[in-house]
């Protein structure tokens, strides 16, 4: 790790260990209040190194800053966006490992018990990573690299601009923001007020990620009422609410589950079944790159619902189905410039650019149809969402490099 971003691991080591994690079942924006109390530490930190205009909009929680320009002449304003809030896992207490000069053979061992293990042929990706230095779990949390890893790189960026002014720059935008992880937190995002002309966010996977085409995506939630009786009696009484949720999942294609598809194939994912003989609830999310292939996934959903009904009884089977994002590049392909300057910065520092589409969604997906294009930045982290994620310090590290280099590339462009 070279010093001039000496602060980057220790900043990203103090961020993980504050939990963040969101909740899908508040109301409130955030939906949780210890994002609220870090989004305040933040605050604090971008006035101590030099930010301006630093604010929280009391409509979205986003907080704000701004770095502005020390150049002679205009050019377009760039964002850089991040999220503070983690995954639905098991965030407190958290306590990363360090593994200095990583061999890129040997087995991790992440609790003291060995129960939960990073294991190359597990996880090829740690090939990778020989003679670098990893940051793990401790086996029973999440690490938080999603995306405190980007959330380190922004301000780490910015700090370094502050600290040295002889590189010039166009005026720079950030936003930190919550709830990402349940899907809500780029709803009220305010383009108008962020001020930027293009922008990134720096939420992706491993070095080289170049992201501006994802999912378009849904989401559902089923709630199935059955009839309880005596099971003496039951017979063309009972209408058990297990065996009808077990009906509506065997009704979907069963090769169309993320554990079977890859590439741009989509999918339906159940996330969560819970019950009894009188009633049960299921929690989806519909994944598709067409938009007329979500379109065709909710149709299917909606046949399933009336076929059970017709069988069960009308009512029998409710659903609330409504879409949450959709594929950025219906927007971004009319900025491709935005993509250019990122390929060319990575390009410029020897770093492949990995393009391919991302079978997710970032706020980027949101926040392009706003109006604000917003292709996604690799992070540095893998194995997302649980407690086999590790990211490397060079990869954080690059991050940095690349968020640099656009700046400077951004210095050629006219506004």
């Amino acid at each position: 790790m070279t010093i001039k971003y000496e602060k980057l691991i220790p900043r990203f080591l103090g961020y993980v260990k504050q939990n963040t994690r969101s909740d899908e079942n508040s109301t409130t924006i955030p939906s949780t209040e210890r994002q609220t109390v870090f989004l305040n530490k933040l605050k604090d930190e971008l006035n101590e190194i030099g930010m301006s205009d630093v604010k929280i909009n009391p409509s979205n929680s986003y907080l704000t800053a701004e770095l502005p320009s020390n150049l002679d002449h205009e050019v377009p304003v760039l964002g850089l966006i991040s999220h503070i809030d983690t995954a639905d896992f098991n965030s407190v207490d958290i306590k990363p490992k360090i593994v200095e000069n990583y061999d890129g053979k040997s087995i991790i061992n992440l609790d003291d018990d060995g129960k939960y293990t990073l294991d190359p042929k597990v996880f090829p990706s740690l090939l990778k990573y020989q003679g670098q230095t990893l940051i793990t779990t401790s086996g029973d949390t999440l690490l938080g690299s999603d995306d405190k890893s980007g959330v380190s790189e922004i301000i780490t960026t910015m700090e370094y601009l502050i600290a040295n002014p002889d590189i010039k720059h166009g005026k720079i935008k950030i936003g930190l923001g919550p709830d990402e992880e349940i899907g809500t937190g780029a709803d009220k995002f305010d383009v108008p007020d962020f001020g930027a002309d293009f922008a990134y966010t720096v939420d992706g996977g491993p070095v080289g990620q170049l992201e501006y085409e994802t999912f378009s995506a849904a989401a559902l939630k089923v709630h199935i009422t059955g009839k309880n009786v005596h099971p003496s009696e039951a017979k063309g009484i009972m209408i058990n609410a297990v065996q009808v949720a077990v009906d509506f999942q065997n009704a979907l294609p069963s090769d169309e589950v993320p554990e079977k598809t890859d590439g741009r194939q989509g999918f339906y994912h159940l996330l969560e079944l819970n019950g009894t003989v009188d009633s049960a609830d299921m929690s989806y999310i519909i994944r598709d790159f067409e938009r007329d292939g979500l379109e065709a996934r909710k149709a299917n959903i909606k046949k399933i619902t009336d076929e059970l009904n017709a069988k069960y009884g009308e009512g029998t089977v409710e659903i609330d189905m409504y879409d949450q994002y959709y594929n950025m590049i219906d927007v971004i392909k009319d900025h491709m410039d935005v993509v250019k300057i990122a390929e060319d910065a990575m390009k410029n520092l020897d770093i492949v650019p990995d393009e391919a589409p991302v079978r997710g969604g970032t706020d980027g997906s949101k926040i392009s149809y706003m109006g604000l294009p917003t292709p996604n930045l690799f992070a540095g982290g893998e194995n997302m969402h649980g407690r086999f994620k590790y990211v490397a310090e060079e990869s954080m590290e690059k991050a940095v490099d690349v968020i640099l280099e656009i700046v400077k590339l951004n210095n050629n462009r006219k506004k």
